[in-house]
This record gives structure tokens, sequence and C-alpha cells, in this order.
């Protein structure tokens, strides 16, 4: 289980007033491709969290990519309190995603903006606003829903081909998964498809450690959509 420190108040010593402990879990080892099958039990969420699971190379971001797995901000609203999940690749120069996808989400938007967040590109000056290329899921992905529900198994099959996300909820985990023998060519279609086309997908993610952990507040991604999430 990861979570927050809840148990600090204000006469503790120390207190909560210079920020709460959290955590951050990462694996030693470093991958190349593969398939990732993570099972979720309760997707943390609530104002002012940006909890994530997440693939990437700490000591040589953005060069070697980042993968988002699992990402939300707030109570679970990346841009709306209509939304989920959200599903997203962070690279260098030269990845888009401006193409045909096979998916079920849908492209997210750069905060604060109506523009389509398919560059992928993390570069300064880049119109995105590091926002990468994200795709949105839908409300049963993440939060009070995803989490009343059991939760469910994330899949992440990461190919020179591209990168693709499936979330099956507790209910719906394929039978190949429940036997120890996953099949992504029998699965349906994916919540995010990334695909190569626009991206060289060998070249911008290697050597990635999985990474999960929940950050607090924040003025990339909470604090920028905090007037519409509801919270005071």
């Amino acid at each position: 289980m990861v979570k927050v420190d809840n148990s600090v108040g204000p006469s503790s010593s120390p207190d909560a007033s210079t920020g709460r402990f959290s955590v951050r879990l990462e694996s030693k080892k470093q991958y190349n491709q593969g398939l990732f099958l993570f099972d979720v039990k309760h997707s943390p969420y609530g104002c002012a969290t940006w909890p994530a699971l997440w693939l990437v190379d700490p000591h040589h971001w953005p060069a070697h990519g980042e993968i988002d797995v699992m990402e939300a901000i707030n109570p679970a609203a990346p841009l709306s309190p209509t939304t989920g999940n959200l599903a997203t690749l962070h690279t260098g120069p030269s990845c888009r995603m401006d193409v045909k996808r096979n998916m079920t989400g849908s492209v997210a938007r750069v905060l604060g903006s109506d523009i389509l967040a398919t560059d992928c590109d993390v570069s300064p000056g880049n119109n995105n606003n590091n926002a990468g290329c994200g795709v949105n899921g839908s409300p049963e992905t993440y939060g009070a829903a995803f989490n009343a529900a059991g939760g469910g198994i994330v899949a992440v099959e990461w190919r020179a081909e591209g990168i693709r996300i499936w979330q099956f909820g507790r209910t719906a985990i394929p039978a190949d998964i429940k036997a120890g023998e996953p099949d992504p060519s029998a699965w349906p279609v994916p919540l995010a498809d990334f695909p190569n086309t626009n991206c060289d997908i060998g070249g911008h993610f290697r050597n990635a450690s999985i990474v999960v952990n929940i950050d607090l507040c924040g003025d990339a991604m909470p604090e920028k959509v905090w007037g519409a999430s509801g919270c005071e």
C-alpha cells in the first residue's frame, strides 16, 4: 500500500506546516520494452493530490522518455470532473501522436487551452506546456468509481511498434491474464494507443524504472485546475 501520511496534526513535532510526508517507490531494475501488468486495488485521490504510476529513467529525462500509466490530480479530474485516468507519453523532440489511433480513450487537451495534447515533446518553448501527448479515460478508470468496483488490472505493452495501455475492471479481466498467460492480441481495443507512425518509440524510450508515487500540490498540475476541481 502507498499512502500519504495522515497522522501528523497541528500539535505534532514536526507538524505538517512544511508539507506532509509522502512516498515514492522506484524499481532498481530498468526495462527496455515488454508487457507489464499491474493489479491496482485502490487509486488514491483527493484535493491537492497528484498520484501516478509510471515508467521513466530518472537520470536521463526526457531523453529516455516517460510513460505515465495511471495519473490523476485533485478528485481524479485531470481536465474536468467527468474524466478519469490520464495516460501520457513525454519525450524529447520529434514524437507526435497526431495520427490515426485505435483506442477507447479521448485525446487530452493542454491544461488551460483548447490545444490537443498530441505533441509528446517537452522541450522549452513547445506550445504544449510540457503536457506531453495524453489520453483521457472515462470516469470509471480512476478515483471513486474505479475503487468502488474493486479496482482492476492495468496493462502496458511497450514495443518498438508502439505503446498501448489497457484497463480491465475487476469483473472484466481476460481469462488469459487470470491463467498467467497474457495475450494482448486477444484483448479488446486499448484505452490508449501510441503508435510509432510519427514517433521512433525504440529511440525515445529505454532504460525505464517503474515508479509509484503520490505528490502533493504542484503548479504543474493540481494548481492549474484548482478552480474547476471542486476543492476549496
